[in-house]
């Protein structure tokens, strides 16, 4: 079973995400929640979205609008502005630049190890001390 994700780091992606996911079509809330799951955020959660979109709209990288729908309320239907277009493409290169680095630190460190056990005996020194 994997481990869970951290949430800290899905907080730190989040908008990032969001605005990527926007760049294909003008979508509705809860439909972004679905497509963020298909790629691999299982665990999104409507609650941890909206205020994302809220955000995201009052920073002015979203417009939304709303659109009547037969099946119930209107939705709000969000998409990129230029200024959110903008901010992707630079939060795009910034990602990238820290994955690299990330890397570079993760691959240089020594794998972990287990820690001694403190009731393990302890072994006799070798040779006499001068």
């Amino acid at each position: 079973m994997p481990e869970p994700r951290d949430p800290q780091l899905l907080k730190g992606v989040l908008p990032m995400l969001t605005l990527a996911a926007l760049t294909r079509e003008e979508t509705y809330g809860y439909e972004l929640v679905t497509v963020l799951r298909d790629a691999g955020l299982d665990d999104l959660s409507t609650g941890t979205l909206y205020p994302v979109l809220t955000r995201l709209e009052r920073d002015g990288l979203l417009i939304s609008r709303l659109v009547a729908s037969a099946s119930g309320p209107a939705r709000k239907y969000y998409r990129l502005s230029a200024p959110g277009r903008a901010a992707l493409a630079a939060q795009r290169d910034a990602w990238v630049d820290l994955v690299a680095t990330a890397e570079r630190v993760l691959g240089a460190a020594a794998p972990p190890t287990d820690p001694p056990d403190a009731a393990a005996p302890v072994p006799a020194p070798t040779g006499s001390p001068r």
